[in-house]
């Protein structure tokens, strides 16, 4: 793993900084989960909560808030009766895709060992 480690582009103490940045905006439980599932299209907030049926309504909340703040999801209130909100990714939040199909990925050769 050391050896992996030396090749790596920007292998310094300050590397490990980029990574802390980026695990913040999309680490924890349910964050990559959300990214995928907005991948597709516009979600709407109880579509999310069917799709991720682990998750509690006040996590899911929390979550789209910090990425909506982080300015990786957009939320979008339809003007309607009753209410409408929508959740779909920014442009900054498709740069992220590259990153959870590879994480989706690695996840399925995982989990055939």
């Amino acid at each position: 793993m050391a050896k992996l480690m030396e090749k790596l582009p920007g292998n310094n103490a300050s590397a490990g900084a980029e990574v802390e940045i980026t695990m913040s905006v999309i680490g924890g439980k349910w964050k990559g989960i959300i990214l995928f599932h907005l991948a597709k299209e516009e979600t709407r907030f109880n579509q999310l909560r069917r799709l991720i049926p682990g998750i509690t309504q006040r996590m899911l909340t929390l979550q789209l808030r910090e990425l909506e703040k982080d300015g990786i999801v957009e939320r979008i209130a339809y003007q309607e009766i009753p209410p409408r909100v929508g959740y779909r990714l920014s442009e900054l939040g498709y740069s992220l895709m590259p990153l959870i199909h590879m994480m989706r990925q690695w996840g399925e050769k995982y989990s055939q060992r």
